[in-house]
């Protein structure tokens, strides 16, 4: 399933790791596509599931948690922290005992799936395959009993410098920010409170806080003591004064 998501939404993945309740994914999404991917992947598995052992309703709970993650600093340390699940878990001493996950096949000669980027990780350990493995692997070794990446992340949703999240949270109708659940959104925009200070126009400030993406228009009608409707009504007519470019950066 998943290899049919990769292939349908363009999706490059870096490390994964099945765990006896959950799985982790370090996806790079080419066509900020993150929320279609993920939907197609736990929906057509839960169809599969439930056919399987004929039961109904949710297998999975809740929606996928999302951090948006800066490459250059930080993939590294995740592709490491993803692989190390089963051993913090103590369901293996090893990384490479534990066959659902990404780490054999940077280890096997046998060719890894196409949607799993092993030689674009393994260039960054080494020039040739023998040596990049066995730095590879002396990396996650070392990777074992230290904390993790995730601590570092800001707001529940970002993993970079300074200068990666002060950029990330200017711009927090970015694709990117997008495809990660309404509940981390609100954790990088502006409270409704904040809007409605900030906006002497009621109809202003609540067409903002909509366009931020982390508010539905029943939360939104609730703080600001209006009807729905009047927020759609409010939101259209923001759409329809703003140019283009101006509706997009708000925040």
């Amino acid at each position: 399933m998943l290899a049919l998501v990769c292939e349908r939404h363009h999706f490059i993945v870096h490390s994964f790791c099945q765990m006896s309740n959950h799985y982790h994914l370090l996806v790079e999404t080419i066509e900020a596509n993150l929320s279609q991917g993920m939907r197609q992947l736990n929906g057509v598995y839960t169809q599969h599931f439930n056919r399987r052992h004929k039961l109904v309703g949710h297998v999975l709970q809740g929606r996928y948690k999302a951090i948006l993650v800066q490459k250059e600093n930080y993939l590294l340390e995740l592709a490491r922290y993803i692989v190390l699940n089963p051993v913090r878990a103590h369901m293996v001493t090893s990384p490479s005992d534990w066959y659902w996950s990404s780490h054999h096949y940077f280890l096997d000669d046998a060719a890894p799936p196409c949607w799993l980027a092993c030689d674009w990780l393994l260039s960054h350990f080494g020039d040739t395959r023998d040596e990049a493995i066995a730095n590879y692997c002396r990396f996650v070794a070392a990777g074992i009993g230290e904390a993790s990446p995730l601590a570092c992340t800001c707001h529940q949703i970002l993993l970079g410098d300074e200068t990666f999240v002060s950029a990330h949270q200017q711009s927090q109708r970015s694709d990117e920010l997008k495809d990660t659940p309404r509940l981390q959104r609100r954790a990088v925009t502006l409270t409704l409170a904040q809007y409605q200070a900030r906006y002497s126009d009621r109809d202003e400030a609540m067409a903002r806080a909509y366009l931020s993406t982390a508010f539905t228009m029943s939360h939104i009608a609730a703080a600001f003591h209006v009807s729905s409707r009047t927020v759609s009504r409010a939101v259209s007519a923001f759409r329809k004064a703003q140019p283009a470019a101006d509706r997009d950066g708000q925040g």
